[in-house]
This record gives C-alpha cells, sequence and structure tokens, in this order.
C-alpha cells in the first residue's frame, strides 16, 4: 500500500482514485465497489464519486499516467473516480475489516499530497514576493554599482604650478 499516492489522478480539479484502484486497495473486486456505490447513491453524491467521461478515458488510456487497472475494463463502462470523502464512505459501506484498515492509508495518502502541494504553493509565494522585491530594486542595486565605480576613480589632480613661461591674458 505504499504506492496509493500513485495512483491519485488528478480529475476535474479534484484528487481521485479510480474504482479500480481503490477495489484493489481494499481487497475486494471492482464490480463489488461499483455494485455499493450504486446501492447506496444517497451515501455518494458527486462531490464524493463520480463517473467519468468518455473523452476522459481516452484520454486517460493514452497518458503517461494511465493505470494498469483500465486494460481489461468494458469499453461500455466508465470508471467511477472517488475523491477523499468517496474513498472514505466506500470503506463504510464496504464494511470489510481490509476495508476500513486500508481507509487509513488512503486518507494519509490524500492528507500527505494537500501538505505536499500547500508546502510548493507556499514555496511559490515566496519566490513571487522574493522576485518582486529583487525586481523593485534592481534599479537601486545599479545606482549604488554605479556610486561605487565613482568612488573608484582617482581623483582629479589639483590645480598645481604651471611649468614653463606662460602669458599673462591681461597683456602686462
Amino acid at each position: 500500500m505504499t504506492n496509493i499516492e500513485e495512483r491519485i489522478l488528478l480529475v476535474r480539479g479534484h484528487r481521485v482514485l479510480l474504482d479500480a484502484d481503490l477495489a484493489a486497495i481494499y481487497g475486494v473486486a471492482t464490480k463489488r465497489l461499483n455494485e455499493q456505490v450504486k446501492r447506496n447513491p444517497s451515501r455518494f453524491p458527486s462531490d464524493f464519486v463520480f463517473r467519468l467521461a468518455a473523452v476522459e478515458v481516452s484520454q486517460m488510456n493514452r497518458s503517461q499516467f494511465a493505470t494498469g487497472s483500465q486494460k481489461h475494463r468494458d469499453p461500455n463502462s466508465r470508471p467511477f473516480a472517488f475523491t477523499e470523502h468517496g474513498a472514505i464512505m466506500a470503506a463504510n459501506v464496504l464494511n470489510s475489516r481490509r476495508a476500513v484498515e486500508a481507509s487509513v492509508f488512503v486518507v494519509r495518502a490524500f492528507v500527505g499530497l494537500r501538505h505536499a502541494l500547500t508546502a510548493n504553493h507556499h514555496l511559490a509565494r515566496k519566490l513571487v514576493e522574493l522576485e518582486r522585491r529583487v525586481g523593485g530594486h534592481d534599479g537601486a542595486i545599479r545606482e549604488l554599482v554605479a556610486a561605487i565605480r565613482r568612488l573608484a576613480e582617482p581623483p582629479p589632480a589639483p590645480p598645481g604650478r604651471r611649468i614653463g613661461f606662460h602669458r599673462d591674458s591681461e597683456g602686462s
């Protein structure tokens, strides 16, 4: 069960587990899991579980993230996608010891992904803030470098006594 996080997909903006993957984790047949979803519609609102559209299934089968669970599925039967809450509810309706134990791992996987995304979002925000700060200081840094260069130039020679014969400009 260590690869649960690898099975979680992003579909329609939700992190989901496909029915075949969830059934394998819970140790039941996909058919049995789907039967329970159909028998208990009030426990599975659309924000808990939804059927993939045919386009989503075809994209998933062509994608590099396609799971092996879809290889032998009847093409007319589109998979269910379970959100975190749907996966927990599925464990409750399956009512098997393994499903209840595995649901803890599933919830931890979803929570772990959420924490990772939050950390990445926080890091991305800090980088934008840093870019904004540094970007605003570019002009000030250039001025500072120019001032340092001016200070590093040798001072102009003081006016000294002129050497040689000089004619006064007054005509004397």
